[in-house]
């Protein structure tokens, strides 16, 4: 299969594009490298692709123009790429731009690829709003814009579905970790300032909010599983996560107990948008894609410092 995976030097698209190439598909890679976090981090997960065999152009789903530069023949795209997450550096202007005009033009170009046989958008708990644990058929109540963008992403692909013009589903993931997280992410920041002997800020009240940690390689199993699936999936959206419910609490003691030390807490304001509370209800996923996520909260710490220690020490 040919396939393309947008933001292909991110976290979990990265991990996407070189399990896909692995398994023997040809994968191009899409990813504009912008400096919203680290582009050397970036340039690391992109390598670990390329390595794999996957090939990876630098470029910004949000020119028009870049897209006569890209093959029509795909069979599959897995559209990663977008303005991630809940940051007070990030305008509406950033998430709109990322998340509905880039997918806009994306799904204009996967309308003149004759062949394909899935677009694959890769959506977002957050779409629920501030508590995420229901099933898909819950009305969406997104808190931020992140989870609006994304909500109407999601529902731009899924419109061409309904319109019968192309095969498409969604995914909403919930609270991926593993190696590659983003270094503004909790677990990444954990592990940096615990090795450092640095306080780590948390949002107030945040210590008891509740989530499904889900560890990378468990998420990139469900996805890649769609291969095949394209009638049954179609115009469909699956929730991907694990049942198992922690504490940030939890995962701060997770990460002081594979560091073998205490990490420091510095207490910040509350965060407007966060979540409250997220546990996958994979029901759908288990129905439609024999889906069964395994991996421990303490397992995925273990590999994600592992990982850290490896190329940043």
């Amino acid at each position: 299969m040919k396939i393309l995976v947008t933001g292909a030097a991110g976290f979990i698209g990265s991990h996407t594009a070189e399990r896909l190439a692995n398994s023997g598909h040809h994968v191009i890679g899409v990813d504009n490298f912008n400096s919203y976090y680290s582009v050397k981090l970036k340039k690391l997960n992109a390598l670990a692709a390329e390595q794999s065999g996957c090939k990876i152009i630098d470029a910004d789903l949000r020119d028009a123009s870049m897209y006569s530069d890209l093959p029509t023949d795909i069979d599959y795209i897995f559209h990663f790429a977008a303005q991630p997450g809940i940051s007070s550096t990030s305008t509406f202007e950033d998430y709109f731009t990322n998340n509905i005009l880039a997918t806009k033009l994306l799904v204009d170009y996967a309308l003149n690829c004759e062949g394909l046989k899935m677009f694959v958008n890769i959506g977002t708990s957050s779409i629920y709003g501030l508590e995420a644990t229901f099933p898909e058929t819950k009305a969406p109540e997104p808190a931020s814009y992140y989870g609006v963008t994304k909500l109407a992403a999601e529902q731009l692909v899924l419109q061409h579905a309904r319109m019968k013009q192309l095969h498409a589903c969604s995914f909403r993931l919930y609270s991926v970790i593993g190696p590659r997280e983003r270094p503004e992410k909790m677990y990444t920041k954990l592990i940096e300032l615990g090795l450092n002997d640095e306080p780590f800020p948390l949002f107030e009240g945040s210590e008891s909010h509740l989530r499904s940690f889900t560890y990378v390689g468990d998420i990139v199993d469900g996805l890649v599983s769609v291969i095949g699936k394209e009638t049954v999936l179609n115009n469909q959206v699956i929730n991907l996560g694990t049942e198992v419910e922690h504490t940030t609490q939890e995962g701060i003691d997770a990460v002081s107990k594979v560091l073998n030390k205490t990490i420091a807490i510095k207490v910040m304001p509350k965060r407007m948008g966060d979540q409250l509370r997220t546990k996958a209800n994979i029901d759908k996923a288990r129905e439609l894609l024999n889906y069964n996520p395994q991996t421990t909260l303490l397992e995925a710490v273990k590999y994600q410092v592992d990982w850290y220690k490896q190329n940043f020490l």
